[in-house]
């Protein structure tokens, strides 16, 4: 059975996204990964950032991110941006990102380490069993099914 263990959307790039030469300015791709988790959670895990801060008291911060600009992405672009698990921790989640442009070229690679907090006592928490089944789905296949 194939499995889809990519998390994905598109993303224009707006005006607002771009410097005067006409490229995105390099801080805004970190909105583009903020966002990208923020789906995932809410699309890919069924947990929205809402009910994570208001109902359960939980945050997602990223505590890590390492990056790597590979080609310029400019005004108009459609970027398919991809999700993917790396490794599932106690409290983290190693996620791998990728910024394509429309014809599959790299223009953005990142890797982000995300801790599950509890906003109350303002540290680390277990992810939840339920939880890490669903990110297991976006684990690769080899290390979920070792985890079987």
């Amino acid at each position: 059975m194939a499995e889809n263990r990519t998390f994905a959307r598109e993303v224009l790039v707006r005006f607002g996204d771009c410097d005067p030469a006409g490229i995105v300015f390099y801080p805004r791709y970190f909105e583009m990964f903020n966002n990208l988790v923020e789906d995932w959670c809410a699309s890919g895990l069924g947990t929205s950032f809402r009910e994570l801060h208001e109902v359960q008291g939980l945050g997602i911060p990223t505590v890590s991110i390492q990056t790597d600009f590979v080609a310029p992405s400019r005004l108009g672009d459609v970027l398919r941006a991809e999700l993917s698990v790396l490794e599932t921790g106690g409290a983290s989640i190693t996620v791998a990102i990728r910024l394509l442009g429309e014809n599959g070229a790299e223009r953005v690679l990142a890797t982000l380490v995300l801790v599950l907090m509890d906003l109350k006592a303002m540290r680390a928490t277990r992810i939840p069993d339920a939880l890490r089944a669903r990110i297991a789905a976006f684990e690769p296949a080899e290390q979920s099914d070792q985890e079987r």
